[in-house]
């Protein structure tokens, strides 16, 4: 039976691909401000458990397109792409082993997406988005609070997700057993951007 410790780090890591969440371009509708995605300080990573002992791993490629309207938050709209081969476990060896049917099986499927279908406002700088996460094929209606923080000209889109790794058929045949991984994988990103000039 193969070693379950870094296998599992990457099926679970898909998985997030929610979510969420995240990105590349951003632009928004409010004061007619554009926003760019700075990737150096945003990130999307996945955190589950092997044997009860969480374990992180990062989503190193994405991207995003967010059309957020600050005076009108439930008309924003948001989609991002994950590149499921870019996942960075803890012990890289096993990066390509995730890739393989049993987890991502990303020769078929590459990509991991999210697409928002509503918006609205939980509390001041709060959003509860609804969307449809799509991983492995298999497409999944989810909904995750999103934390919006403003400084100066950056603006930061922070959310964590909770999935189910098994929904999305992460870890098939002998991974399948939640003793070794544990079938809950958590989603969470941070996506940073910068304010550029108004467009007139």
């Amino acid at each position: 039976m193969k070693n379950l410790t870094t296998p599992t780090l990457k099926s679970i890591a898909k998985l997030s691909a929610p979510l969420w969440l995240t990105l590349g371009i951003l632009s928004t509708n409010s004061y007619a401000a554009n926003l760019v995605v700075d990737t150096s300080k945003s990130s999307v990573q996945i955190i589950f458990k092997q044997m009860n002992v969480p374990v992180p791993a990062q989503f190193k490629k994405f991207n995003a397109n967010i059309d957020y309207n600050s005076a009108k938050p439930e008309s924003s709209k948001a989609s991002v792409e994950i590149d499921a081969s870019s996942l960075n476990l803890p012990a890289p060896e096993y990066n390509a082993e995730v890739l393989k049917k049993e987890w991502f099986n990303a020769a078929q499927f590459p990509k991991a997406s999210f697409v928002s279908t509503a918006m609205k406002v939980s509390s001041a700088g709060k959003l509860d988005v609804s969307g449809n996460l799509t991983i492995k094929g298999k497409t999944i209606a989810i909904s995750f609070p999103l934390l919006i923080k403003t400084a100066g000209k950056s603006i930061s889109f922070e959310g964590s997700l909770p999935i189910k790794r098994l929904a999305f058929n992460i870890g098939e045949g002998e991974w399948k057993d939640t003793s070794m991984i544990a079938d809950e994988v958590v989603i969470k990103f941070n996506v940073v951007t910068n304010q550029q000039s108004p467009q007139l």
